[in-house]
């Protein structure tokens, strides 16, 4: 038992902290990060690759918002909804109507899993709060922003300005807000971590993807280093691993997947929401 929760510690909070210092150590005490950003940039134009291409900026960064925008947008409207099935136990002839609107059965789905509605709710909440702090209190300037790449910022490193109480300066790029947003989708990975579902780890190798290929085509446009990518990773995880331990606990996010899909019903899952 001692050597799975140690197991279990090292794998969401040792990983992730070791990312952490491999990219400290790699980029920030580095030139790595500039050495990656030269690779896509035109000194003579002062242009990035893919800096001023309107159809590559959709298909990276406005289309793909959507994604975790509406995800999180359900998920608040289904943790609202689950709230609204409970008020009407005493009104047996609204829920009977309800039922013949079709409305009875989504409002039991919703109260029926209300946990985790609220759990992926909050999540985004958090992890979207989170990186906007840490952009506002580092003063850390875009790439594109830098006289080193024709701007007119001078570049410094996220921890030289760093004010845990004030914000600082009007450099608002690290880490990745546009990685996060692909980041912030590992909320539902714990959602099947939670349930044993066996494919949880396919989930999740598809969320680390996803949000890697958010941040790398911001690199390509000049509006990212590539390790502002990994920072958001991490913050975004630990986020949700924190808020998943105190939705979850433990037990639950460290049991062995199931082989297949475990039967439930509504009642048990109200009774353990």
């Amino acid at each position: 038992m001692q050597n799975t929760r140690h197991h279990f510690y090292l794998i969401n909070v040792g990983i992730p902290l070791l990312i952490a210092l491999g990219t400290f150590l790699a980029f920030d005490m580095t030139e790595l990060d500039r050495v990656i950003s030269n690779i896509f940039y035109n000194p003579r134009t002062h242009i990035f690759l893919e800096q001023h291409n309107h159809l590559f900026d959709k298909l990276t960064h406005k289309w793909p918002r959507y994604v975790p925008n509406v995800t999180g947008g359900l998920a608040l409207i289904g943790a609202l909804m689950s709230l609204v099935w409970p008020l009407l136990a005493r009104l047996p002839k609204l829920q009977a109507l309800l039922d013949v609107v079709r409305l009875g059965p989504v409002l039991r789905f919703t109260t029926a899993y209300r946990r985790d509605f609220w759990f992926v709710a909050v999540s985004f909440a958090i992890a979207t709060g989170l990186v906007h702090y840490f952009k506002s209190h580092t003063d850390v300037y875009c790439p594109v922003e830098l006289v080193q790449y024709g701007g007119t910022a001078i570049r410094h490193e996220w921890y030289e300005h760093l004010n845990f109480f004030h914000q600082v300066g009007h450099g608002r790029c690290w880490p990745g807000g546009h990685a996060s947003a692909g980041y912030s989708m590992l909320a539902l990975y714990f959602v099947a971590r939670r349930y044993r579902w066996k494919h949880s780890i396919l989930l999740l190798n598809a969320v680390l993807v996803l949000g890697s290929i958010y941040g790398t085509t911001k690199v390509l446009q000049g509006w990212h280093f590539m390790s502002h990518t990994f920072w958001a990773g991490v913050m975004v995880w630990l986020a949700n691993f924190a808020l998943a331990m105190a939705f979850y606990g433990r037990e639950r996010l460290s049991a062995p997947l199931s082989p297949r899909a475990e039967p439930t019903t509504s009642v048990a899952l109200v009774r353990t929401a």
